[in-house]
């Protein structure tokens, strides 16, 4: 009986033993390769989109199409929540919030872009751009590519150029046809040196507010005046405290597209794809639907009748052009010579 038990005693050690040694469960001990472009595609991500102007304006309906193209093209893993009207935070305050990743897009103006790189400046020079053809060469050429590395190095991450149009100017005083007729008047404008310089070299007193206190400013006429597109001036009644508007074409009112550049670089990079996808098709259409618009506004406008429009000719812009030359001088060296010299060469070909 104790022969058969030691007998059975080894048995059983050489099948485990067996097991282990032949037909135990494979370890593979080489480390696994991991597919970066697929990594965390298995998580939800949720982007807040701030912006500070009315749903309903190029811009507005831009961010909830890009949100809507975005869950498309995810499948619903990245989820882009619109927050208008300045509801989460003002024009300035967003680039803050930007960087501690409090939201993570931001569409500024270019005159706000200005507070933090001087080279987008640029974009405030007065006369500058002719036309759409011109904004679309200039954004999608030099000086769009360089506007965008310049402020890569401050932490943003440029997606795209979105457009919206022309401003104008507006006030409650007198028609402004030539550059002395807005000498003496206070005009609100958005935080740029090239704008505050521009209105002073036209013997005028610019004034800095938030873009949702500009209503509030004409209604109590704290300033005469105020400059911007015809979209924001009919979304927002400016025309309605307003008595005259000179059809100027003196400024080009666009935005930057911003991601803070380490948010963006740790998106799994299929969703940057899907982003960028989602963003192009977007700023085409925007391109479009910002012109048509704008036309648009401007008919209501002269059509509400509160508002009496004047049309700058060519000719009459030459003379406002050679009026603020110095503003151009006075801030090339801050824009940087590469940048200035692609300015020149717009505007010799533009003449």
């Amino acid at each position: 009986m104790k022969g058969f038990l030691v007998i059975m005693s080894f048995l059983c050690i050489g099948i485990i033993t067996a097991f282990h040694i032949g037909f135990g469960v494979y370890v593979n001990n080489k480390p696994t390769a991991v597919d970066k472009e697929l990594e965390g595609l298995n998580e939800k991500y949720v982007l807040k989109f701030s912006h500070v102007v009315a749903e309903n304006t190029p811009k507005g309906i831009a961010a909830a199409k890009f949100a809507q193209l975005v869950s498309e093209k995810t499948d619903g893993w990245v989820e882009v929540q619109v927050f208008p009207n300045g509801m989460l935070y003002e024009a300035q305050e967003e680039f803050d919030a930007l960087m501690k990743n409090d939201v993570h897009l931001i569409a500024p103006a270019f005159s706000e872009i200005t507070i933090h790189d001087q080279k987008w400046k640029v974009m405030d020079l007065p006369l500058f751009f002719n036309n759409e053809e011109m904004v679309k060469d200039v954004f999608e050429g030099k000086i769009g590519e360089l506007l965008f590395e310049s402020i890569e190095k401050k932490g943003y991450k440029g997606i795209a150029y979105w457009d919206n149009s022309f401003k104008q100017m507006t006030n409650n005083s007198r028609p402004i046809i030539e550059p002395a007729d807005v000498e003496g008047l206070s005009f609100r404008v958005m935080p740029s040196d090239v704008l505050i310089d521009t209105y002073r070299t036209l013997g005028a007193r610019p004034r800095i507010y938030p873009f949702n206190e500009v209503y509030e400013v004409l209604s109590d006429k704290r300033v005469d005046g105020t400059e911007n597109t015809l979209s924001n001036i009919f979304s927002k009644g400016f025309y309605q405290k307003q008595k005259y508007m000179t059809v100027s074409n003196h400024n080009y009112l666009g935005y930057a597209v911003l991601m803070n550049q380490e948010y963006w670089s740790a998106l799994p990079v299929e969703h940057q794809k899907n982003i960028i996808e989602a963003m192009d098709e977007v700023t085409e259409w925007l391109r479009i639907y910002a012109k048509t618009h704008n036309k648009e506004m401007l008919e209501r406008v002269a059509a509400s009748g509160l508002t009496k429009v004047y049309y700058l000719t060519e000719e009459e812009k030459v003379i406002w052009r050679e009026k603020l030359e110095p503003v151009y001088r006075k801030h090339s060296h801050a824009i940087g010579q590469e940048i200035m010299n692609e300015v020149y060469r717009n505007l010799d070909q533009k003449e």
